[in-house]
């Protein structure tokens, strides 16, 4: 009787012991987020809407605070929102951002005070040049002034170059001439001191369009005026992923003494239509399945080609981790992306490493197991 107690104990002890380490186990599946295992290399963010952090999305609202140290509004900071009329401003959305990141400790950055695209539906072709630069006076002194260090900086100029590195021929280019980008950064140097200001760019990897950009931060810098970072949007795909061209400019940026941020990251999975010569890819291309060709859900090949680019390109990002202050993904999940919609309207793109279920993908675990190695 004793042994049979004693053998029963031990037993007991031992499965006691093992249901333990699957506990530990699970937890630790449980707890892994990339804001923890990158804190000492770079910040981790994500762009939002305000879908996302409004409370009424649980899913999204508990996967933003346990995996992003700083948000970016996807659209709701841009002047055709938060700036609807010339005397008036709209700040409820950009409000309840701010709010939210400060009651859960995420910081937010500022996209954009100055494009071409999405503007203040005021601003016309019509509009005189002294009308044109007193609008961006007034709409940085106000936006970015409202926001002055509640927020951790601000694209202050997005996309102003083409991608020969030449400047775009915008509306702020052809009223205010080339030093319209010179003007911004002076307005946000004095409206918004205690934020961070950056110029955010897609392609900006390649030479020439590489070449624009460190001119563009050299002239604002002999000018006398402060910019902090240069963003690489980061819109890639999985079937060109130009590694050597990235590394290129992580290091060419980096001797500008500006941070490097990667801060609108995706990767597509779909087929490019833009690649085809002599079509118009808007019209011919709608619809086609073959342009569309994942309804049903990601073939096990190309999931496992999303994972190993999205691997090397944090690796390369840990190479790089002393440069680079933030990487930024453009959506939460795969739902939610852009990409679903651009270049072509109504596709199913998986671009993120979170699916429509909030779940991490594969690539999330490729990514976070990089740490582990270290």
């Amino acid at each position: 009787m004793k042994f049979s107690l004693y053998k029963m104990t031990r037993l007991s002890l031992l499965f006691f012991l093992v249901i333990q380490i699957f506990s530990c186990q699970n937890v630790e599946k449980e707890e892994l987020s990339l804001k923890n295992a990158f804190e000492n290399d770079f910040i981790i963010g994500t762009a939002v809407g305000v879908s996302e952090i409004n409370g009424s999305n649980l899913l999204a609202d508990k996967l933003i605070k346990k995996q992003f140290k700083v948000i970016t509004p996807e659209n709701d900071m841009k002047s055709e929102i938060i700036h609807p009329e010339w005397d008036k401003y709209d700040f409820e959305v950009s409000d309840k951002i701010i709010a939210f990141g400060e009651n859960n400790n995420i910081d937010i950055v500022g996209h954009t005070l100055i494009w071409h695209s999405q503007l203040s539906p005021f601003i016309s072709e019509d509009i005189s040049s002294d009308s044109l630069r007193l609008f961006m006076e007034n709409h940085i002194n106000t936006v970015g002034g409202r926001y002055d260090g509640k927020v951790l900086g601000w694209d202050v100029v997005n996309e102003a170059l083409n991608e020969d590195g030449t400047l775009r021929n915008s509306i702020f280019l052809q009223k205010l001439g080339k030093n319209y980008i010179k003007y911004a950064f002076e307005y946000a140097n004095k409206a918004t001191p205690n934020s961070e200001l950056y110029y955010n760019d897609y392609n900006i990897e390649q030479p020439e369009k590489r070449e624009g950009v460190i001119k563009l931060v050299k002239s604002i810098q002999d000018a006398g005026l402060r910019i902090d970072g240069v963003g690489i949007q980061a819109h890639w795909s999985i079937n060109n992923l130009p590694l050597k061209e990235i590394e290129e400019s992580i290091i060419a940026f980096s001797k500008l003494n500006v941070k490097v941020m990667f801060t609108e990251l995706d990767l597509t999975v779909l087929p490019n239509p833009w690649e085809l010569q002599g079509a118009d890819v808007n019209q011919n291309f709608e619809g086609d399945p073959k342009m569309n060709p994942y309804v049903d859900g990601l073939p096990i090949e190309v999931e496992q080609k999303l994972a190993e680019s999205y691997k090397s390109l944090f690796e390369l990002f840990l190479k790089h981790s002393d440069k680079i202050s933030r990487v930024s993904f453009w959506g939460v999940n795969d739902g939610q992306s852009w990409l679903n919609g651009w270049p072509i309207n109504n596709r199913t793109n998986y671009p993120l490493l979170f699916d429509r279920d909030y779940k991490p993908k594969k690539a999330f675990y490729e990514v976070i197991q990089l740490k582990a190695k270290q």
